[in-house]
């Protein structure tokens, strides 16, 4: 007879039973968050060949994406008050309250929040949130339906607001996604602003000898080719016909140089097959194909080389895990924040020269409007040499009428 099968079971020990799997359930559920937590906080997740505890969770773990998410940062939650897990294991809160009161909690309110919000249900700590924390009132939003003469497939329909008419507060709008609805073909839902609503209205009309009905898919995929190609190209060199190797110049690396020449960036893209090659112990591979890195198999401060062999791909969590490795997580620390430090200097540098040699301010103390002094300061930006009043001089010239330009 199967387990699952409780035919058999009298009433008072079905319900016995049940009670006692729930408990036992709750149970489970803190001490899984607390495990959760601490891989995390241990980046575990990293020699076990995955980038982040969310993809170990799914791939690793066999979890799906929603209760990934979810676990995750309740575990988060948890482990900065950890009187949550006891809640969560004695049933006095449950996996949605958590997440429910996580952006609300801090070290002075979470032990009276969590107090308050024992034995609730969902609706009652909405209730409670809203009495602890009152929000402001929506807005009236009156939205406008689609008559049913729409436009046809593939068309974008244009906005239909009377000049004049106060804009509307934004309403929510649902998270893109793109959802699988037969072999081969997927939809794809998204929200776009004005400027990429302009630029596909632009691309369909370059496109219109290619594709006459303006289709948006076929445009997007057409689109795309040509970005990818681009965008392939910078990443790491990729060319339709690269030159042999007797025409390419020689190029020897040099030693604490972190210059990757196109050809090797090219090669170790191809090798490494466009994805981390990070590999764990029991011989998992990382599966990232995001933020990738060129990464030196010998440290460059330990003179490694940027050539074919001496390169690998590894995504942003494995190259910095593996420069832990090698010099200590704390130097890495202090490494990275002095960089932040650096870059925050180097910004603030650049705004201050900027302001310093922006003639727009000027020109509009002296009554010109703002077109006009953008139109001069672009005039303005081949002297890059000249000090500010020089600057200024030519922007005022620029602006001068034809006539008195030609007599002075």
């Amino acid at each position: 007879m199967s387990k699952y099968s409780l035919s058999h079971l009298s009433d008072q020990t079905l319900l016995h039973d049940l009670v006692a799997l729930v408990a036992r359930c709750r149970a489970t559920t803190a001490e899984l968050l607390a495990h959760i937590a601490e891989v995390d906080a241990r980046k575990l997740y990293l020699p076990a060949a995955y980038p982040s505890m969310y993809a170990y969770c799914v791939g690793e773990l066999r979890l799906c994406e929603q209760a990934a998410f979810r676990r995750i940062r309740a575990a988060r939650t948890a482990r900065q008050f950890p009187t949550i897990f006891v809640a969560l294991a004695d049933g006095r809160l449950h996996l949605t309250s958590v997440l429910l009161m996580a952006p609300y909690l801090t070290d002075e309110n979470s032990n009276e929040l969590l107090a308050m919000a024992a034995h609730k249900n969902r609706v009652e700590i909405e209730s409670l949130l809203a009495h602890q924390f009152p929000r402001a009132d929506l807005p009236p939003l009156v939205q406008p339906l689609p008559s049913s003469s729409g436009p046809c497939p593939g068309e974008l329909s244009p906005a239909t607001v009377e000049p004049g008419t106060p804009a509307l507060p934004e309403a929510p709008v649902p998270r893109p996604r793109v959802t699988p609805l037969a072999p081969e073909r997927f939809a794809l839902q998204v929200t776009v602003s004005r400027s990429t609503h302009d630029k596909l209205r632009h691309a369909q009309a370059l496109l219109s000898h290619q594709v006459p009905s303006g289709d948006v898919a076929t445009v997007l995929e057409l689109v795309l080719d040509t970005a990818i190609a681009q965008l392939e190209k910078r990443k790491f060199a990729a060319v339709t016909q690269p030159r042999s190797h007797r025409s390419q110049p020689r190029i020897q690396p040099k030693a604490n140089s972190r210059h990757v020449p196109a050809q090797v960036r090219r090669a170790v893209w191809q090798r490494d097959g466009g994805r981390c090659t990070f590999v764990s112990e029991t011989g998992q591979r990382c599966a990232e194909r995001k933020l990738l890195e060129f990464d030196h198999v010998q440290e460059l401060a330990r003179g490694g080389l940027a050539t074919i062999s001496g390169m690998r791909l590894r995504c942003r969590a494995h190259n910095q895990y593996g420069a832990e490795r090698t010099f200590g997580t704390e130097f890495m620390r202090r490494k990275r924040e002095e960089a932040r430090h650096a870059a925050a200097r180097a910004q603030a540098a650049a705004a201050d020269q900027a302001s310093d040699r922006d003639v727009t301010p000027w020109l509009r103390q002296l009554g010109f409007s703002v077109h006009e002094a953008r139109r001069a300061a672009g005039h303005c930006e081949s002297m890059s040499d000249a000090s500010l009043e020089a600057r200024v001089r030519a922007a005022l010239s620029f602006l001068a009428p034809a006539h008195r330009r030609a007599v002075t």
